[in-house]
């Protein structure tokens, strides 16, 4: 049996890849490792992880903010053992709506791991027994995996990565969180809520920091009333397992601090996942950090083999790995495919939620571009503030002479959902003047972005 595509790794790329490529007329297979279809994103990180904050959410509401409603949640009380129960259901159903695809489409599964033999042939290892299979072309979609810190081993127990994260069975009395990006804030915020003293150890000077000033200090000033403690410009040395958990040793401004907790939290990023794929033995290119290099179609240095999403470099988001699938595909259908790199959308789950598009104001300046600015407070939006949930801001940033714009971000509730429309203008180049006079309908947290459109061409409405 020969395919036209074998897709390695089963996450959002590789089984949109997958779809693609069967829709397109191909005759495909697709290989995945793990019991359950969906990769990292669906099974141990995406999804998950927004489930668990949306419980934890509701719960932190119930407990903070439902009095100013007039609400009364006397005797309130969490019982995370349900919270994981409801996760893992969303984790179940997500998996068989993918089983479904894949059966629909005609793909056939492989269960195993995948090892290229050379550009035509993958050997599947299945445990009781390898097959060989044949194939015009092969996608590397094998993702990626948590990057660890070389004094501090992942048990499990009270050294975690973000896979052991999501899984507890209680609350800790005491968390460390080493690192303030996505990961960390998110999870950080997960525990925080449900009752644990949480500490964020960040080498940089600010949580967040792939987004403006503008926007990451009031979203940690956020984070701090809700009870997480940050410690900036501070880097961690050395590790000591105690009876009641972690001893950290780190440094800041040439000062040594000591914190302990009950159990830390690696969140320091993400490394490709290329071991035990074949690609060294064939003499697949990869960079200095591991990632596989690729050429505009997405092809590796070896013919007919390609590969897209966290295994080779850009941003490690399912979206990125999704779009390029898609395009890779195409490509090699003879379609004209394409990513536009320049719209990826950036999104922090936490309360409120943080998303970017394009370039902040720094790097716009950097390029050379003469900026506009516009910063709209959701304190003078009507919905946030009837909605109990103004704080944040929409911020803007344009070319002075041509009023494109250039970036987008975001601090508010629902966040991720808002900057779609910044993604969808950037995509068509658009302008300033263009969101000022798109309607909005009134009340809602879009007028928002409106409104910063407005204060970035100088003629601010309702500020």
């Amino acid at each position: 049996m020969e395919f036209d595509l074998i897709v390695i790794g089963a996450g959002p790329g590789g089984y949109t890849a997958a779809i693609k490529a069967a829709q397109l007329g191909m005759k495909t297979a697709i290989i995945e490792k793990k019991k359950s279809l969906g990769g990292t994103c669906l099974n141990v990180g995406c999804i998950p992880s927004k489930a668990l904050l949306s419980s934890s959410e509701l719960y932190h509401q119930a407990k903070h903010n439902f009095e100013v409603h007039g609400i009364n949640a006397e005797g309130l009380s969490v019982d995370v053992s349900t919270m994981m129960k409801r996760k893992d259901g969303v984790i179940r159903k997500m998996a068989r709506g993918i089983d479904y695809l894949i059966k629909k489409n005609n793909i056939e599964h492989f269960s195993g791991t995948g090892y290229i033999i050379n550009s035509s042939e993958i050997e599947v290892d299945q445990g009781t027994q390898k097959k060989r299979l044949k194939t015009k072309r092969i996608l590397i979609a094998t993702g990626s995996n948590v990057s660890g810190l070389p004094f501090l081993d992942y048990d499990g127990k009270t050294v975690l990565s973000s896979d052991h994260a999501i899984a507890l069975d209680q609350a800790p009395d005491s968390m460390i969180v080493i690192g303030g990006g996505a990961i960390g804030l998110e999870l950080g915020s997960v525990w925080a809520r449900l009752g644990t003293k949480v500490d964020v150890i960040e080498s940089l000077p600010r949580v967040a920091a792939i987004f403006d000033e503008a926007v990451t200090q009031p979203l940690q000033k956020l984070l701090q009333k809700q009870g997480i403690k940050f410690h900036l410009n501070t880097s961690v040395e050395s590790a000591e397992k105690t009876t009641a958990g972690i001893k950290l040793t780190a440094s800041k401004e040439n000062n040594k601090i000591e914190l302990e907790a009950e159990k830390v939290l690696i969140a320091v990023g993400r490394k490709p996942n290329t071991d035990n794929l074949g690609a060294t033995e064939i003499q697949i290119e990869l960079d200095e950090r591991g990632h596989i290099g690729i050429d505009a179609d997405w092809q590796t240095n070896i013919p007919g083999i390609y590969a897209i999403g966290d295994v080779v470099g850009g941003p490690m988001l399912a979206h990125k790995a999704e779009q390029e699938a898609i395009a890779a595909v195409e490509r090699m259908a003879g379609k004209a495919g394409q990513v536009n790199y320049n719209t990826i959308p950036w999104v922090i789950y936490t309360s409120p939620e943080v998303a970017a598009v394009g370039l902040t104001e720094l790097e716009a300046k950097d390029k050379g571009f003469e900026v506009s600015t516009g910063i709209f407070p959701f304190q003078a939006n009507g919905r946030a503030v009837a909605g109990a949930h103004s704080e944040g801001l929409a911020k803007i940033i344009s070319n002075k002479k041509t009023d494109r714009v250039l970036g987008v971000q975001i601090l508010s509730a629902n966040a991720s959902e808002l900057i779609a429309e910044a993604v969808l203008l950037m995509e068509f180049e658009g302008s300033t003047e263009d969101l000022a006079r798109t309607i909005h309908a009134h009340p809602t947290m879009s007028e928002g972005l409106r409104e910063a459109a407005h204060v970035t061409l100088g003629e601010p409405l309702h500020l």
